[in-house]
């Protein structure tokens, strides 16, 4: 094996490395008005990031720039045209119960009680009933839902579906937890109340996720290191180190968390600049990727 090989392979499989991307690129091929030819639209480009183990990574970028396309790859939900991504060393080529999601829109099921729908995973995984409800219940609990057992989504808050979600999503305890933009849907003061709950939980689980948003006064206070993406093509610009103590209560009020969340502005600012410098041809993915895409 080459040096260059066996570094590569050493960055893959050792260290504290969780997760590892190397030169994602992301293409669609998006048909032309009026034409029967396609054009390719480049939303990611040259993507590489490690994630370590039990880290808290925050990705924010322009809205557009690829951020959830890299969370659904991470998944297994979508594949990259070229690069790969691996967790512990080996190749994700699709979905797999080590990776649990959470997403905005709750994604729960209408039908089920509060206690089904945290044990959906559990029933696809073939545990049994008496151990569902023992793990269920602990979860319910641990996301502050004791006595909402048998509540059913309509009779739930926003937050208190979020909940819902997570605790589904920790059920079947996937090793790592992927988080888009989960609570975009709720108001301020549940946001920060959620933060403040995920974060008890993540300390307590020992879990490693990966949370995509777009605030970064919200990136500042959950992350270990803030990943920031480009304009599209997207691909990581810089990943900023969050060095604040834990726990991070009344830290937002703190000099350098107003000097950390300032630098991850002035990052995106001057992307945006930079954007605005150019063509003027660029496009998001949702403005690029219509009804009439050649996925």
């Amino acid at each position: 094996m080459s040096d260059d090989k066996a570094e590569n392979q050493a960055g893959i499989d050792g260290g504290d490395n969780k997760i590892v991307a190397r030169n994602i690129r992301r293409v669609y091929n998006i048909k032309q008005k009026g034409d029967n030819g396609t054009v390719e639209f480049e939303a990611i480009k040259q993507l590489n990031l490690n994630v370590r183990q039990g880290e808290f990574l925050v990705i924010v970028g322009p809205s557009g720039c690829g951020k959830s396309t890299f969370l659904d790859m991470v998944a297994g939900l979508a594949k990259p045209s070229s690069g790969e991504i691996f967790i512990d060393g080996r190749l994700i080529t699709g979905p797999d119960l080590d990776r649990g999601i959470v997403l905005q829109g709750y994604a729960l099921f209408p039908w089920r009680t509060v206690r089904k729908n945290v044990e959906f995973g559990l029933e696809v995984k073939k545990v049994p009933a008496r151990e569902r409800q023992e793990i269920s219940q602990k979860y319910i609990e641990l996301v502050g839902l004791k006595n909402f057992e048998d509540r059913y989504p309509h009779e739930l808050s926003g937050g208190m579906k979020q909940r819902v979600a997570i605790a589904r999503a920790l059920a079947y305890d996937p090793e790592v937890l992927l988080m888009d933009e989960p609570f975009a849907a709720v108001d301020a003061q549940t946001r920060e109340t959620l933060q403040e709950e995920l974060l008890r939980i993540w300390e307590k689980t020992k879990k490693t996720i990966i949370f995509v948003t777009h605030g970064i006064d919200e990136a500042v206070f959950l992350g270990d290191r803030v990943a920031v993406m480009t304009a599209n093509p997207g691909t990581i610009k810089e990943v900023v180190e969050i060095n604040l103590p834990r726990p991070r209560d009344g830290i937002r009020s703190s000099a350098e968390f107003g000097w950390i969340r300032h630098k991850i502005w002035q990052l995106l600012q001057n992307d945006n600049g930079a954007g605005e410098a150019g063509s003027g041809a660029e496009q998001n993915i949702a403005e690029a990727i219509s009804s009439s895409a050649a996925l």
